[in-house]
């Protein structure tokens, strides 16, 4: 039976539990480099996607979960049950589902993503804040097959829980490498990018856009857009048209619809 392999814990300061705790509060990878993930839907997203589970956590009034996760995954998996109380303080949802885990991420470097031979599109966020934002991004770059993605400071973590949840499980497969921006703008370049960046109002638009070719995307914060200096290293901006009434685009959305015509493009 799948629960009596359970392992039940009382206590907060538990060393599992306090490092579950800290990472869903930092929004970032453990320094082993584990995501704190949760919800069954996402667990069973990192089983499909192969990654390996340090420990993974069911609450008291949920336990019956054990019977549907635990068989999908390896042996050598610590399980622990905790009363609903503690589990409810660990996890930052208003609403758990009773499931949550310690998960290890695939691990890359900029050359993994530079040098993979992909066709689509390299993206490059530089100050999306919004984990919602970045989660439908990652999300839609694996959708329209983007080469890889590069994030910049001032930018949300890939493995912030709610980007994790955005992204449908994502952020997982998607190669993702954190980078400075000003650092990466010569190796993109110098593996023969031309650098795109979008606009609300002005530059090229997206329909006349040579997206088939070798391109790094590059998407702003949501306010304020692509920093002066990095928009001044850009060879060229894009413009998706849309109503005047309507300010800007959500970067998530912004981002989307770039990913599919860049897509589209290729299969024409």
């Amino acid at each position: 039976m799948a629960t009596a392999r359970l392992r039940r814990i009382e206590g907060k300061h538990n060393a599992l539990v306090k490092e579950l705790r800290q990472a869903f509060a930092r929004g970032e990878l453990t320094a082993s480099g584990e995501c704190a993930i949760e919800g069954v839907r996402i667990t069973e997203e990192a089983i499909r996607s192969g990654l390996k589970f340090r420990a993974v956590f069911f609450s008291e009034s949920a336990q019956g979960l054990a019977t549907r996760v635990l068989p999908q995954m390896g042996s050598h998996v610590d399980t622990l049950l905790l009363p609903d109380r503690l589990f409810a303080g660990v996890v930052p949802s208003e609403t758990p589902q009773g499931v949550a885990a310690l998960v290890q991420v695939k691990n890359f470097g900029p050359q993994d993503i530079l040098d993979s031979g992909s066709a689509g599109p390299l993206l490059v966020i530089a100050g999306v804040q919004d984990p919602g934002n970045l989660g439908t991004i990652l999300r839609s770059a694996e959708a329209f097959g983007a080469q890889g993605v590069l994030i910049g400071e001032g930018t949300v973590s890939a493995y912030n829980s709610k980007t994790v949840r955005a992204s449908a499980g994502s952020a997982f497969r998607l190669m993702t490498v954190r980078v400075q921006t000003s650092e990466a703008l010569g190796q993109i370049r110098a593996r023969g990018f031309r650098l795109l960046a979008t606009s609300s109002h002005k530059g090229e638009s997206l329909a006349m856009a040579d997206l088939a070719s070798k391109v790094a995307i590059f998407i702003g914060n949501e306010g304020a857009g692509l920093d002066k200096k990095l928009l001044a290293q850009m060879d060229g901006l894009i413009m998706i048209p849309h109503s005047e009434r309507v300010e800007s685009l959500n970067a998530g959305i912004a981002a989307s619809i770039i990913l599919y015509e860049a897509a589209r493009q290729r299969r024409s």
